[in-house]
């Protein structure tokens, strides 16, 4: 099997990694994302790979996660926060720039790939990942394949409401035209806007954790909402697709209590005499996109 490249294009940085045959990395390197022009973007990527492969000295494989998702329908990107790159046929871009084939996936869809096949779920059966960071994404692998369905947007749990929505959540409005989503409770903004909301006070959501854990009354309410909130919503996960294990990655899964708060709180939600999915913290961490993104390939 040939050596594999990913490439993880985020918003603020790029990362590219190399696999062998056995999954070891041998090599890796990070840029600056030029997130403000699509044609820099493009280039950009065009030279890591040709540098990628001078340094490694051969042909290799390609995957790519990227913010949202191309379109069945158009060809398009959509849904991408790095704004320039939505409307555009970035898939066919880079394989006439490179003249190869590619493989492009959502950059959860890559993470999950990654804790599925190699990192705190693998010899799981069926594998939901979650990222809650600046937004929230998950994906869906089921037998170690990537699964995803004609819209191409397997795993976008965060853009469907809160369930069991009660008063003290409140409705804050999410960027996608609806209110209440997922994303609006779980994310790090949101989770730092809904305890403003609430307690009228300006804390960033790692300073609301902080004070938390120091006993702070108001931040130890607003994270024992947190970890229902959670509940709630992974309850709807398990209630549908009834997942072995279900990987968090993105900032607010450093949250500590998470792992000890909210298995607890599941079994109040799930339609099911006991509750055994596994909610496990992501074993490659920060990597994990860039690992999927070469495991396109698998």
């Amino acid at each position: 099997m040939k050596y594999r490249l990913g490439i993880d294009l985020g918003g603020t940085k790029t990362e590219v990694l190399v696999l062998d045959p056995d999954q070891r990395p041998v090599y890796r390197q990070r840029v600056a994302t030029p997130a403000h022009s699509y044609d820099e973007i493009l280039a950009m990527i065009a030279d890591l790979v040709t540098s990628t492969e001078r340094n490694v000295k051969q042909e290799m494989t390609i995957g790519i996660g990227i913010p949202g998702a191309i379109s069945p329908a158009t060809g398009l990107l959509r849904n991408a926060n790095t704004v320039c790159m939505n409307g555009r046929p970035f898939l066919s871009d880079v394989e006439n720039l490179l003249e190869r084939r590619i493989r492009v996936e959502n950059d959860a869809n890559c993470f999950t790939l990654s804790e599925a096949l190699g990192g705190a779920a693998r010899n799981c059966g069926i594998v939901f990942g979650v990222i809650i960071g600046t937004g929230t994404g998950g994906g869906l692998v089921i037998d170690g394949k990537l699964v995803n369905g004609p819209h191409s947007i397997s795993g976008e749990w965060g853009h469907n409401p809160l369930p069991w929505h009660t008063n003290e959540d409140g409705s804050p409005d999410c960027y996608c035209g609806k209110t209440a989503c997922i994303e609006t409770f779980l994310s790090g903004p949101g989770f730092a806007q809904g305890f403003q909301a609430r307690f009228g006070r300006l804390l960033s959501s790692e300073e609301i954790i902080a004070a938390a854990d120091a006993n702070d009354t108001d931040c130890r309410k607003m994270t024992d909402t947190y970890h229902d909130q959670m509940a709630r919503a992974l309850a709807h996960v398990i209630n549908i697709i009834d997942p072995h294990a279900i990987v968090l990655g993105g900032g607010m899964s450093n949250i500590d209590s998470i792992y000890a708060e909210v298995p607890a709180l599941l079994p109040a939600y799930v339609f099911s005499d006991f509750v055994e999915t596994l909610i496990v913290k992501a074993e490659r961490g920060d990597a994990s996109g860039v690992y999927g993104a070469a495991l396109l390939w698998e």
